[in-house]
């Protein structure tokens, strides 16, 4: 075919396309004046407007979420009893014997004496989502992540139990915000909190196992504005931010440290012993720390004579947080 006849059937082509989008345009706009005229004359402007106000208010704005026993505030509203440890062995702690199913129903028992008129527990799994090595596997970080698929389940037994469910780093040579913003899926839910290991934060040439670590004041408000920031973003209840301590200097330039919205900082008195040597080094820590919540962590196996719940609430400052490894 010629060029110039196929050119102009497309131009005929086109002509006829418009023409008839503007006669199907002009149909649409004709029966929308209809329909609004007999919408006015039956009910008038005044019901219109009526009738849409009752739909918004039969579809208010979705509820913001809550804690998984109600409210929006973890602290000092409640008062959270955690299990501390991993499904890769029962050494890593409480959380790792058994089942999840087994372990929560475990750490309901225990959690049942430290409820207080005015105050409910608040159960929580302490998941270690990032386990510190004594080899340094192919990245050389000396530390390697749970498989998302062992989060979700330990997630899905916490929900469950209605329990928050607390992922714990203990980063070996990889920085905390690097392991921090690769768990940002979880930290997006309502019942999801972190901790902070930095017994297991080590430096260049520093071997887990043989050097204790430690971190400072600017990267816990580092991680504590990153947590601060999801809150907002997400319309999220307040998280706990827990940061475990058994040595002076495993804050360094603690006095530093600061608050953020929607994030309750707790620094967890850690580390096994006598209960005269535990109630001494919390006294130490706590003492004149009133910008912060407080922690305190029991052994089943390596405290000397586990001090019972009765024996822990007495601590002064009562604990806000008490973790069982």
């Amino acid at each position: 075919m010629d060029p110039d006849v196929r050119l102009r059937r497309r131009e005929e082509a086109r002509r006829r396309t418009r023409r008839q989008r503007r006669i199907a345009l002009a149909t649409l706009v004709l029966a929308g004046s209809l329909t609004l005229a007999m919408v006015v004359a039956r009910g008038g402007g005044g019901q219109s407007a009526r009738v849409g106000g009752a739909a918004t208010a039969e579809n208010p704005p979705p509820s913001p979420p809550e804690l998984p026993r109600g409210g929006r505030r973890i602290l000092p509203d409640h008062r959270v009893v955690a299990f501390y440890g991993a499904p890769q062995s029962e050494e890593l702690g409480a959380l790792g014997i058994g089942s999840p199913a087994e372990a929560g129903r475990r750490l309901e028992r225990q959690a049942r004496p430290y409820a207080r008129r005015g105050r409910p527990v608040l159960p929580a799994f302490e998941l270690i989502s990032t386990i510190v090595h004594r080899s340094p596997g192919a990245d050389g970080d000396f530390s390697e992540r749970l498989k998302p698929a062992v989060i979700e389940r330990y997630l899905r037994a916490a929900r469950r139990r209605r329990a928050l469910l607390i992922l714990d780093i203990q980063p070996g040579r990889s920085p905390f915000m690097r392991e921090v913003r690769a768990l940002r899926r979880w930290l997006e839910q309502p019942d999801v909190s972190l901790a902070l290991d930095p017994e297991w934060s080590m430096g260049e040439g520093e071997i887990p196992g043989r050097s204790i670590g430690s971190t400072d004041a600017r990267t816990v408000n580092e991680v504590s504005a990153y947590l601060s920031r999801i809150v907002e973003e997400r319309n999220l209840p307040q998280k706990l931010l827990l940061v475990h301590r058994f040595t002076a200097d495993m804050i360094e330039d603690e006095r530093a440290l600061r608050s953020h919205a929607g994030v309750a900082l707790t620094v967890n008195v850690d580390g096994f012993g006598t209960a005269a040597q535990k109630r001494a080094k919390y006294r130490e820590f706590t003492r004149g720390r009133r910008d912060r919540h407080h922690g305190f962590k029991l052994f089943y196996r390596e405290d000397t004579n586990l001090m019972s719940p009765q024996q822990t609430l007495r601590l002064r400052p009562a604990p806000d947080v008490v973790a069982y490894e």
